[in-house]
């Protein structure tokens, strides 16, 4: 009996030590803008060529992290997701640059946990201990604010060449795109979806007790974009703020 109460100490004990237990929240940083920094004019666009631009309202990112080691049931799997992507589409150019904010990412929204499949259901606090954990301890998202997507069409039409910028680091990946526009061209939407490692932009994947609980390299990111011809460029021709 000693034996078994023991274990169960220990599994409590790793439990409360997990990436997803709760933690005293980040705040958000002092310089999170109220409204958007301008975006970078692209360096691709010319004059007279039509510029479409996204909006954020009808535009979703998602990143699911899921977890790992052999203590791996004690935890969550997650979703951060942002709904604050700006940047414009040049469907005449093939081209498509946009960012977002780490700080402005939701963490594990109950219907897009139900989306992915996810079936367990992180408590409140747990939910900021993530947060914590994912901004502070791995993203380094004070130092690192953005993440930024420059993407061009290939031979292949359904198949993007994309530039992803994450903690410093700039990849090149090829990324399966689904392109739809209607026939005046003033309206775009765009899907698609991908695996990247942590690791690959420098990150470390957060882990405690020598990796017996820790989040998996890869990660899963699939996005839907709409780009609007009637919605107006939140700046044109600053530098990335941060």
């Amino acid at each position: 009996m000693f034996r078994l109460n023991l274990r169960t100490v220990f599994l409590l004990a790793c439990a409360v030590l997990a990436a997803c237990t709760p933690l005293p929240p980040a705040p958000a940083p002092a310089s999170t803008p109220a409204t958007p920094a301008a975006m970078p004019k692209p360096a691709w666009q010319r004059p007279g060529v039509q510029l479409l631009h996204i909006a954020p309202e009808e535009s979703l990112l998602t990143i699911t992290v899921r977890r790992g080691g052999a203590l791996a049931r004690l935890g969550h799997d997650h979703v951060v997701a942002s709904r604050s992507l700006h940047g414009v589409v040049a469907p005449a150019l093939g081209r498509a640059q946009f960012r977002f904010r780490l700080d402005a990412m939701s963490v594990d929204e109950a219907s897009l946990r139900q989306a992915a499949g996810l079936t367990t259901a992180p408590s409140a606090d747990a939910i900021a201990g993530t947060r914590h954990n994912m901004l502070v301890r791995v993203l380094e998202a004070e130092r690192y604010p953005w993440v930024s997507i420059d993407a061009r069409r290939t031979g292949d039409k359904e198949v993007f060449e994309a530039d992803i910028t994450l903690h410093g680091v700039t990849r090149t990946l090829r990324l399966p795109v689904r392109v739809e526009q209607t026939a005046d061209g003033r309206r775009l939407q765009a899907s698609g979806s991908l695996l990247l490692k942590q690791s690959d932009f420098g990150i470390v994947p957060f882990s405690v007790l020598g990796g017996a609980m820790a989040v998996q390299d890869q990660m899963e990111l699939a996005f839907r974009i709409t780009a609007r011809q009637e919605v107006s460029a939140p700046g044109s021709g600053a530098s990335p703020g941060r």
